[in-house]
């Protein structure tokens, strides 16, 4: 139905308000419908804090109208108790009649379960409106729990004869300003950023949110320093931020940095095991053509973002060349920005 429709798209709007916020639970919003009018709405807006359908429940000013009206979710109502209590029970316990979901949630502690709880309660319940918009949205969270892994994001900037940096590995600046301001709006909505020793000792980079201060969460820093032969007067540790260290060498722990010992046989799949442990649900790679190379040849990615700069070298190093869909180009002023999909 196109009010289906309609309504479904304004919950994955709402949903979307949490991106940055939220993780490692999913985005989801919530829409309350009474006869063709909405009369509430809300969104998960902070880990730990009521899920979108309480906060869409609270938002209704007649109460009474809750058993009449339809609720529109964008992802399957939680069944469980976590940090909150479970969202299918509230919408059985406010008598609403029927409930409409984009997603089911692919969570073991969910997984049908909410979807059971209103049906045997008697609710009306109909889910797969806007299904692929839904999952697309909530691509981190689905990646994190089906492949027990974080969401991988590359990224990077190119000459437009395909260079990343100069011989000297120098790379400032490719691309313009303004792409290097959504680069920081990019850090704030993901868990953690990763780079490698060679962009450590040659950039210095901080890694951080400092050109995008509305959200303000610096990421978790990743770095990759195999034979640990970086030495400590890089930003990196500055314990600013929590920060890893990944090597072959040792296991040590101080304030906001800890460097832990992989297996060099199985160093990125330890890696990602480790980060999917501790609850990264999505990392960005901003490293040099050696790592982003390695993850796109082991198939250790899930998005690619790549500017484009009216700028040529002539000579250095190349970037690496995109692979996946396409799924969308945009200008930013001259730059242009490509974002393809392992899909």
């Amino acid at each position: 139905m196109e009010a289906d429709v309609l309504f479904m798209q304004r919950a994955l709007d709402l949903a979307r308000n949490g991106l940055g916020r939220v993780s490692p639970n999913p985005m989801v919003g919530c829409v309350i419908v009474h006869q063709g009018r909405i009369i509430g709405e809300g969104w998960h807006q902070q880990y730990g804090g009521p899920h979108a359908e309480v906060n869409a429940i609270r938002s209704v000013t007649d109460q009474d109208l809750l058993p009449e009206s339809t609720a529109y979710v964008s992802l399957e109502p939680c069944s469980h108790w976590g940090k909150t209590p479970p969202c299918a029970n509230l919408l059985i316990e406010k008598g609403i009649k029927e409930v409409v979901v984009c997603n089911t949630d692919s969570n073991p502690l969910v997984a049908g379960g909410g979807l059971q709880l209103l049906t045997e309660a008697g609710t009306l319940v109909r889910w797969g409106i806007l299904e692929e918009e839904g999952r697309l949205l909530n691509r981190r969270f689905f990646t994190f729990i089906e492949k027990k892994r974080p969401y991988i994001i590359l990224k990077w900037a190119q000459t437009v004869d395909g260079y990343m940096a100069r011989p000297n590995f120098d790379s400032k600046w490719i691309s313009n300003p303004s792409a290097r301001k959504l680069v920081h709006q990019w850090r704030a909505e993901e868990d953690a950023i990763m780079v490698g020793r060679q962009t450590v000792q040659y950039d210095n980079p901080q890694l951080n949110v400092r050109s995008w201060p509305v959200q303000g969460q610096n990421p978790l820093r990743i770095i990759i320093d195999r034979q640990l032969q970086l030495e400590r007067h890089y930003h990196v540790f500055d314990r600013q931020q929590p920060t890893r260290c990944y090597n072959l060498k040792e296991n040590a722990r101080e304030e906001n940095l800890a460097f832990i010992r992989l297996n060099e046989a199985h160093f990125l799949e330890e890696m990602m095991q480790d980060l999917h442990q501790g609850g990264i649900q999505s990392v960005i790679v901003e490293g040099g053509p050696q790592l982003l190379e390695l993850l796109l040849a082991k198939g250790l990615w899930d998005e690619s973002r790549i500017f484009t700069a009216p700028k040529t070298f002539g000579e250095g190093f190349y970037a690496p060349r995109p692979k996946g869909k396409l799924w969308k180009s945009q200008l930013v002023f001259e730059d242009r920005l490509d974002v393809f999909l392992n899909s």
